[in-house]
């Protein structure tokens, strides 16, 4: 029910990353040269460098997963090589010292990837020599020893992954020497003690992986990390307090320890979880049930504990949960029917409860109850003892049938509220991503390992309650029955209106008036795909409803519910110097980072995709918290309404045809999008005509001296964008508008150089300011949406 990333891999996408993009590359000295040649014969020739020998522009070469090399300004920048898996330890007469004596001799190194490659013996402090060092892979090798405490000089460390080696000892108190760390994997050592309090001091730390080691004792507080979002320490002796963390982890996995506490309550608000397991340790308790329908989760493991409750049949579930194991607890009740349902999509295993009418093998009922109160949890029926003691007295004092029979009404009253209170489920909330500027740049720098190392996760999960069906009671109630102060538009795919729902959250409501000649049956196609087009990246569709004809159940009138954003259209944040604030160079990189995740869903993260959207600038929304959505795009239950209304039945509620030009990706995206980040760069209003023209002038400016090039940008953005940042997103935006088909970069292409220039732009450690006025970040008033 796991998967695994090694996370070299990741390392070595960034590495092949930034070499493609680096300005100009240029042979190195012969030192250099020599150098490499040197770190050749010292790891004995392994396959991956076979290819070397003194005739080869090793700064020139093509890069692959296995080896990059990249220069800049006449100095190598960045070596990653990894070896074949498996490889055996190198020669006895190997030397890891004079093998970090020759590494040191390239002193601008930022990135150094050695996986993989036989290496052993003891890491060597003088490594630190590598003063510049960002990144540090050295995992599947055989280093052993402690870290060296040379290791805390290096003050840019960004990356350290030791992982698959012999390491051991304690881990160094002085680990926040670290101020940039952002991952720090540890995973397969043999590491032991307990953890320093200094891990929680890393404010920077995204992912912290200890897994399989022997550490023991408590977690340190970790609560003050408030950008971890993926924590591994499964595989050891940690507990037995629950750790305290923030809430917006992504991973949690605390499985095999020695864990017995009992469950936080507020473990039911990470609405960012996506995978949660702390199977195989002793903890107590009840359970979290607003655990099944946290909006984000998609594998739940809570087997092989002493978890108690009572399941009920009408519990609700996450849409999106993938996998649970309840199995091995002390679990009573009934198994959900989201649960029980067949599904192939989804694994469930709850055998080994006391569970009733199940398929799976379980204990009897008393052995829960016993099992309970063993380890100090009283069974339900115990719960309002206080209570129960007054019934029983009255009993006594009266010494009659009657009181004896009031007191067990008395008790069943109570198991009645009870119950009761146990089938409500919290409140599922609106939940958008908080983050400054909409997303950081080393979180996008990291968001590949992230993605693949919380695997069963899928690409564009949103923190979004699950999509339902709504009452036309709801819908009435949200828009104040369609009070005209509720009223924001209209145009030919029907009328919107701003609501707000029971539990506070905006919504926006869009109605659609039908003939009499169709069902809810004939839509229910249609329906299913509009479920699907949810993620962070668009303006998500929340749920439906039907208004129907009383004499015939034909549809009058269909509600399509969508989350509310609030903080109007992206233009209306960098074009012709608007009346508020301009967004910042990092949030414009941010916005079309999103933007383009957005495209990449609907082109591959449903199907059929959904292709020649004839995006503008215009139908981007920023929400809350300045993180971008795609609001037009062709849901295809809007694009048949046409036909729905002049009565045409037949063929109207299939999905869309895929043609032949749209087999592979549509380029057409690419190319609207070209004209998106134009406006970004240049902070006006882009007319279809002057669209060549401007391509033209940002092509000869790209090769312009720094002066030059700054001129023709928006002048908000001209003091506090790195140049090669700035660079980048002007070779993206002039790739794309090229008229040419088969000249335009792919998405994954211009993904790949968004966040690069975030990633040297936060590298620059000067991110831009907006005005001296204030951020946009601040609360502001709401203007409403714009739908087309």
């Amino acid at each position: 029910m796991e998967t695994r990333l090694n996370p070299s891999m990741f390392l070595v996408l960034v590495t092949i990353t930034l070499s493609i993009y680096h300005s100009e590359q240029i042979q190195p000295s012969n030192f250099q040269s020599h150098t490499l040649l040197s770190i050749q014969h010292q790891l004995n020739f392994p396959s991956v460098l076979r290819s070397w020998d003194n005739n080869i522009d090793f700064c020139n070469t093509n890069s692959k997963s296995s080896l990059t090399i990249v220069c800049y300004e006449d100095t190598i920048t960045q070596l990653n090589i990894v070896g074949e898996t498996r490889t055996p330890l190198l020669p006895k007469n190997f030397s890891i010292d004079k093998f970090v004596t020759t590494l040191v001799r390239l002193p601008s190194l930022k990135v150094l990837t050695l996986v993989s490659l036989g290496i052993w013996g003891p890491m060597p402090g003088k490594i630190a020599r590598l003063s510049s060092l960002e990144i540090v892979n050295v995992s599947s090798n055989f280093l052993y020893g402690s870290i060296p405490q040379e290791l805390s000089s290096l003050l840019h460390l960004q990356t350290l992954i030791l992982d698959d080696n012999m390491f051991a000892g304690h881990l160094p108190l002085w680990l926040d020497s670290f101020p940039a760390l952002t991952v720090l994997s540890l995973k397969n050592n043999l590491f032991n003690g307990t953890l320093p309090d200094s891990l929680g001091r890393l404010e920077n730390l995204r992912i912290l992986s200890l897994s399989h080691n022997h550490f023991y004792g408590s977690v340190p507080d970790l609560s003050h990390l408030t950008n971890l979002q993926v924590l591994e320490l499964d595989d050891n002796a940690f507990g037995p307090q629950f750790p305290r963390l923030g809430n917006k982890l992504v991973t949690l996995v605390l499985r095999n320890n020695k864990f017995r506490s009992g469950i936080p309550d507020e473990m039911s608000s990470y609405y960012q979880l996506e995978r949660f397991d702390i199977s195989s340790n002793a903890f107590v308790g009840p359970l979290q049930l607003a655990l099944l329908s946290l909006p984000s989760i998609t594998y739940l493991n809570i087997s092989r504990n002493k978890l108690s409750g009572m399941l009920f049949k009408n519990l609700s579930c996450s849409s999106g949960l993938e996998a649970v194991d309840l199995s091995s607890n002390l679990l009573t009740g009934n198994i959900p029917k989201c649960l029980s349902s067949n599904s192939n999509d989804r694994s469930v295993l709850y055998a080994k409860n006391c569970l009733e009418e199940t398929d799976q093998n379980q204990h009897a009922l008393p052995f829960c109850h016993t099992e309970a109160i063993a380890v100090g949890i009283l069974p339900e029926r115990n719960k309002h003892k206080q209570t129960s003691k007054a019934a029983i007295t009255i009993g006594i004092i009266c010494g009659t049938f009657a009181s004896v029979a009031l007191s067990m009404l008395i008790f069943i009253i109570i198991r009645r509220v009870n119950s009761k209170s146990n089938l409500k489920s919290p409140p599922t909330k609106l939940i958008s991503e908080n983050a400054t500027s909409g997303y950081t740049s080393k979180l996008l720098s990291d968001a590949r390992y992230i993605s693949q190392v919380s695997q069963p996760m899928k690409f564009g999960a949103v923190g979004l309650p699950p999509y339902r069906t709504f009452s036309l009671e709801e819908i009435e109630a949200a828009t104040n029955n369609f009070d005209t102060s509720s009223f924001m538009g209209k145009s030919s795919k029907g009328q919107m209106y701003r609501g707000q729902l029971r539990d506070g959250s905006l919504v926006a409501i869009r109605c659609l008036k039908m003939v009499k000649s169709h069902r809810t049956e004939d839509f229910m196609h249609q329906i299913e795909l509009l479920s699907k087009h949810r993620h962070r990246h668009l303006v998500s569709a929340l749920g439906h409803c039907f208004e129907c004809y009383l004499d015939d159940s034909s549809v009058s009138r269909l509600f399509l519910v969508f989350e509310y954003v609030p903080n109007d259209t992206l233009k209306s944040w960098i074009s012709d110097g608007h009346y508020r604030k301009s967004l910042s160079w990092t949030q414009r990189i941010a916005a079309a980072i999103g933007v383009a995740k957005g495209i990449h869903f609907l082109h591959t993260g449903i199907v059929p995709g959904v292709y020649s959207n004839n995006l503008k600038i215009t139908d981007v929304l920023l929400d809350q918290n300045f993180v971008a959505k795609i609001s037009s795009y062709k849901l295809p239950l809007l694009c048949n309404m046409g036909k729905v209304e002049s009565g045409n039945s037949s063929n109207v509620f299939k999905g869309p045809s895929i043609s032949k030009s749209v087999t592979h990706e549509d380029k057409s995206n690419i190319y609207d999008f070209g004209v998106i980040l134009m406006e970004l760069i240049l902070g006006r209003t882009i007319k279809p005509r002057n669209v060549d023209t401007l391509k033209d002038l940002l092509q000869a400016s790209i090769t312009a001296d720094d002066e030059a090039k700054r001129s023709i940008i928006d002048p908000a953005i001209r003091n506090t964008c790195m140049d090669q940042s700035l660079k980048t997103m002007m070779e993206i935006c002039v790739r794309c508008l090229v008229k040419e088909k088969e000249e335009n970069p792919s998405l994954e292409d211009v993904l790949w150089n968004l966040q690069f220039a975030a990633q040297v732009q936060d590298a620059w450690r000067c991110d831009s300011q907006i005005s001296s006025e204030g951020s946009p970040i601040s609360p502001l008033p709401s203007r409403p949406m714009t739908f087309h």
